[in-house]
């Protein structure tokens, strides 16, 4: 009894796995979030035979009901997540549930829609001298964050931040960053539905960030970026690592004095 929770990537269907486009490819059910995951994916690599079982519209109890069934059926059931399941992608929960009935889990990594949309933008996300730490978070809505991680807090670091699910909180995600001491003319991007037919980049700063996401239609289905990394500029502003200058000596190269 074993069920795998696949990662579906950004999007894009190229952008599976190659184990985890075999793990569809070979599946007797499908279970996916059709709000999330594309359709052209699935249909891309299942099998002509494979049920396939949209996830939007139920909740935990009946989601888990359905996949153990099919699971005790001896199919092979493959649960699609969108972008990594290991960010924001409500699995344990699910989990909990399978184990109960003995099910055992393999999960297959994906593109994170994070690193997608870095993509989108041809940011790199820890630039030498400037920044060196990522933190993925997201604003607190319905949902509540603990006290020590809200953004005033890990805006504190001025390092580059990377908000999921905070579209429709874009004002409350920048005036935790001013609150935090950060400049209004801090870059900020957000990365619509990364690598999508219908994908679009909206760059900003921190102070128009709400205003500019608002003019673009933009509430949803976003990564937001935040932090000078994400200036348009910079590879203008000589900001080089240590690892390919020529006076540096490591394991496989010897420095040049």
């Amino acid at each position: 009894m074993k069920l795998y929770i696949v990662g579906a990537g950004p999007g894009a269907p190229d952008l599976i796995t190659v184990r985890g486009a075999e793990l569809l490819a070979s599946a007797d059910a499908i279970f996916y979030t059709d709000s999330l995951v594309s359709e052209e994916l699935i249909e891309r690599y299942r099998k002509p035979e494979a049920d396939v079982f949209h996830t939007a519209g139920m909740h935990l109890e009946q989601l888990a009901a359905a996949m153990i069934e099919q699971v005790k059926q001896g199919r092979l059931v493959v649960r699609v997540h969108t972008g990594d399941p290991s960010i924001y992608g409500a699995t344990l929960e699910q989990i909990a549930l399978l184990k109960q009935e003995g099910v055992e889990i393999e999960i297959v990594p994906g593109v994170s829609s994070a690193f997608a949309a870095a993509a989108a933008v041809q940011a790199e996300l820890t630039v030498p001298e400037l920044t060196q730490t990522v933190i993925f978070t997201r604003a607190e809505g319905r949902t509540p964050v603990p006290p020590r991680e809200r953004l005033q807090e890990l805006a504190k670091h001025h390092c580059t931040l990377v908000f999921f699910l905070s579209a429709t909180l874009a004002k409350k995600v920048a005036a935790a960053l001013l609150e935090a001491g950060w400049s209004g003319d801090t870059p900020a991007v957000a990365v619509y539905k990364a690598t999508w037919p219908d994908e679009i980049i909206v760059r900003s700063t921190v102070a128009t960030l709400a205003d500019d996401l608002r003019r673009h239609g933009v509430t949803k289905h976003a990564i937001i970026f935040a932090g000078w990394a994400l200036d348009p500029y910079i590879h203008e502003r000589g900001y080089r690592s240590k690892l390919y200058d020529r006076t540096f000596t490591h394991g496989y190269r010897k420095g040049e004095k």
